[in-house]
């Protein structure tokens, strides 16, 4: 039976294209039925779409795939998540003044929210809007209503990004691929629902998601997000320098999987065989390896941890590091960050209520699961009714009251032939009564029925 109710969701990154259908349960747990990758490093760079073409023609390859795999269901729309180097926040706040001792209402407070929407940035999209953080007469208050006041000062956290990343999306998407868009969702954001606790985000926590063209930085505090920055620097640049050695873009990438390693080991002496350009294998020292992964891996990190000074320092993460993302999981990556830190740092995993089957999910992709769980269109076609035809009366018990029956047609009475008299007369009262009979019944019956 196809599939007419799910969710369908787009992760653009800029390793690969991540595509996931699933079906949400009465719980509120989500159930994975369909599931598809597409390399995008040629028309994805940082998070951005930058071959509009080619994104659309891979969009519509990846959809099509999916839907073999709904058994039937078709698509009709997806929502996707915004990402990239432009993201990050921006603080406005909204002041109003009131009169003496008056108290905060819900009308009040409906007034910084629609003074924060008309403000535009110059040069940017406003993308989401984080609830504010309240000061009356200065002092920090979680609920304002009902609190009186002489002044009261809403400060918005914005998330912000160049208009082309929505304007490309768009384009490639509901112009090109012929899709809807059910909603264009902030991807850090959704991946911090799908794998950040409760308790992480009161106590204080940073997120750390390090894809192939771009790092996240997420710092949530006392519930919600305080500060996000990206940082134009990922995976793919480890690969780059690897290719020094000389090798071939696809053979430094799998070298700095199986052997990379984000702290060198200076005294392993031990070599790998690697294939360079020329196709000719060759042995290179681990160590020279290493050398080049470690350098690079500490730029990175070094540009984490400036942008977590200037968000306020790493003495607000109560609960830590959250790390995630392809290259996250380079060797020692996660020891690096603890060195430097002093903080508890842990791999991020999907949170025990949100997936059904979460083993039907690689690890470097759990954008796309919290994506699924920001929905709330149905993403399916839906059959149209066919109109029903008009039921066919049945005769009621008794046949008279469910169905108007319709008379035979009655058939004229033929004219009775008079015979000739042959001499034979009938006697009495049955003379007349003969003739009576005759003409009676060839009414009543006609002649075929005689």
């Amino acid at each position: 039976m196809a599939y007419t109710d799910f969710i369908a969701a787009i992760d653009l990154g800029s390793s690969q294209l991540t595509g996931v259908v699933g079906v949400k349960n009465s719980s509120g747990s989500i159930r994975v039925i369909a599931y598809e990758v597409e390399p995008s490093g040629s028309f994805i760079r940082r998070g951005c779409v930058f071959n509009i073409e080619e994104t659309a023609a891979k969009i519509k390859s990846l959809l099509s795939r999916m839907e073999r795999k709904l058994e039937g269901g078709r698509i009709a729309k997806v929502y996707v998540g915004i990402g990239g180097q432009s993201l990050h926040t921006q603080e406005y706040a909204v002041v109003k003044e009131l009169a003496s001792d008056s108290r905060i209402t819900d009308e009040v407070v409906d007034l910084l929210f629609e003074e924060c929407h008309i403000y535009k940035p110059a040069q940017l999209d406003v993308l989401y809007t984080v609830a504010p953080t309240y000061y009356l007469d200065g002092r920090l208050e979680v609920n304002p209503v009902g609190v009186p006041c002489k002044r009261i000062e809403a400060r918005f956290n914005l998330v912000v990004g160049r208009p082309s990343v929505r304007k490309h999306i768009e384009t490639s998407i509901v112009e090109k691929a012929q899709k809807k868009i059910a909603g264009l969702l902030i991807s850090p954001l959704a991946l911090a629902d799908a794998v950040l606790l409760d308790h992480e985000k009161d106590l204080g926590c940073a997120l750390i998601d390090m894809g192939a063209g771009v790092t996240t930085l997420s710092v949530y505090k006392s519930g919600k997000l305080q500060s996000m920055a990206v940082i134009p620097l990922g995976g793919a640049l480890i690969t780059k320098d690897l290719m020094t050695l000389p090798l071939v873009e696809a053979e430094a990438e799998r070298i700095k999987i199986i052997y990379g390693n984000a702290i060198v080991d200076k005294e392993d002496t031990s070599v790998v065989t690697v294939n360079a350009v020329d196709g000719v294998g060759r042995d290179v020292r681990l160590a020279e390896i290493n050398h080049i992964v470690e350098a690079r891996a500490k730029e990175i990190l070094e540009n984490i941890f400036m942008q977590l000074e200037a968000m306020g320092g790493v003495d607000r993460l109560g609960a830590g590091i959250v790390l995630t993302g392809g290259a996250s999981y380079l060797r020692n990556v996660a020891e690096l960050i603890h060195r430097r830190l002093k903080r508890e740092v842990r791999y991020a995993t999907v949170r025990k209520e949100v997936l059904e089957n979460p083993l039907q999910l690689p690890v470097d992709n759990l954008t796309a699961v919290g994506l699924l769980l920001q929905d709330t269109e149905n993403c399916a076609v839906v059959p149209e009714k066919k109109p029903q035809a008009a039921p066919v009366p049945t005769p009621g018990l008794f046949g008279s009251e469910e169905i108007e029956e319709v008379a035979p047609p009655v058939k004229k009475p033929e004219p009775v032939k008079e015979e000739k008299d042959t001499g034979k007369k009938g006697k009495g009262l049955f003379k007349g009564l003969g003739k009576k009979l005759e003409s009676f019944g060839g009414n009543l019956f006609g002649e075929e029925d005689m």
